[in-house]
């Protein structure tokens, strides 16, 4: 491709993080969570990538086709279940698990006619309010469960945390013990830990583990960066200088001339925009990477450029390599500067780019 753009694919940084996610919960079996196109790192790419994973979550039956389609044969959950009966027959047809989580499905798996039953995982509520059945129903949901010709024996259980990223909030307690005392003696396989539970809460890891963002190299924790924890980033958003200004003290830079020059000084522009996936609201100051050396974001995103302070780099030359996020520049702290999350960033980089892998 003519534009210098690009994403670059580390996929041995994306097996280390998977093996330092059997390391930390080595009797636990792994679903790999893909959705999203794999949290924009290519969902087909992950899941060869990642062929010791014991299951792949999804968000819909689109993604599981995909996988199907590339010859990945191993289980898949439907993250979100079925939509409507007529989403049962794709399921069979596509051999994957699902979970169920509200009464409507239970509905249509109870009234439906399929070739074969599926396997379950039964999502309880334990104190998110996003998807899963309530605590109070959960007797007579399991009950239709067990009665129910098109759910395979033995089902399992699931719950999802809402805080488990944020260090001894007390409603990652209240969920863990709603869920332990709803489990009681009920003798069937469990997942609960998604990727900072898996980290910071081994008491949570159970019969399955559901590792997303960690995957990919990136921290869940509030409070930290991916190496801390002995993750390599994956995914590198990369760009190239295509002009050099040399600027005067007052000038101003960008769209809205919001940012002036402090001094006489050597101003960059960047082939990289919004266009591409770079947070729009990234603030003045947000760190790019110049030849590996610091330099900083001046003046407002546009949708194909990005414009820069060189005074840290001032034998920089047209061509040179920028680093937006990546290789030596956690992607957390990009999303700070622009007061949003990884899993945004990750998810929003735009498939005009050219995408290489990095064996």
């Amino acid at each position: 491709m003519s534009r210098p753009s690009r994403v670059v694919i580390d996929k041995q940084a994306l097996k280390h993080n998977f093996k330092h996610i059997q390391a930390l919960a080595p009797h636990s079996k792994i679903m790999a969570i893909i959705k999203a196109d794999a949290y924009g790192h290519g969902l087909v790419r992950v899941a060869r990538t990642l062929s010791d994973a014991d299951a792949f979550g999804v968000a819909c039956l689109e993604e599981a086709e995909q996988l199907r389609i590339a010859s990945i044969t191993t289980p898949i959950v439907l993250l979100e279940g079925p939509h409507k009966a007529t989403d049962l027959n794709d399921i069979v047809k596509l051999n994957l698990d699902i979970v169920l989580h509200n009464e409507f499905q239970l509905d249509i798996l109870e009234q439906s006619k399929l070739d074969e039953p599926l396997h379950v995982w039964v999502k309880i509520d334990t104190g998110m309010h996003r998807l899963g059945f309530p605590l109070s129903k959960t007797d007579e949901v399991l009950k239709r469960v067990a009665d129910c010709k098109n759910i395979k024996k033995p089902y399992r259980l699931m719950t999802h945390l809402a805080t488990a990223n944020e260090d001894s909030h007390p409603l990652t307690q209240q969920q863990l013990e709603n869920f332990k005392q709803f489990c009681g003696d009920i003798d069937v396989e469990k997942t609960i830990a998604n990727s900072a539970a898996v980290i910071g809460l081994p008491e949570t890891h159970a019969e399955w583990i559901r590792p997303g963002l960690m995957l990919y190299g990136v921290s869940p924790m509030s409070d930290s960066h991916a190496e801390q924890i002995g993750l390599k980033p994956v995914m590198t958003l990369e760009s190239e200088l295509i002009s050099i200004q040399k600027l005067e003290k007052g000038e101003p830079v960008g769209y809205g001339a919001t940012w002036r020059c402090p001094e006489d000084m050597p101003v960059g522009v960047v082939a990289a925009g919004y266009g591409d996936g770079f947070p729009r609201h990234a603030e003045s100051g947000t760190p790019v990477l110049v030849n590996g050396v610091r330099c900083a974001l001046i003046g407002r995103a546009s949708m194909d450029m990005l414009t820069i302070d060189l005074r840290n780099q001032p034998e920089a030359r047209i061509g040179d390599r920028v680093v937006l996020w990546g290789e030596s520049l956690p992607v957390e702290e990009i999303a700070r500067h622009a007061d949003t999350i990884p899993y945004e960033l990750l998810c929003g980089v735009h498939k005009r780019l050219e995408f290489i892998e990095r064996e």
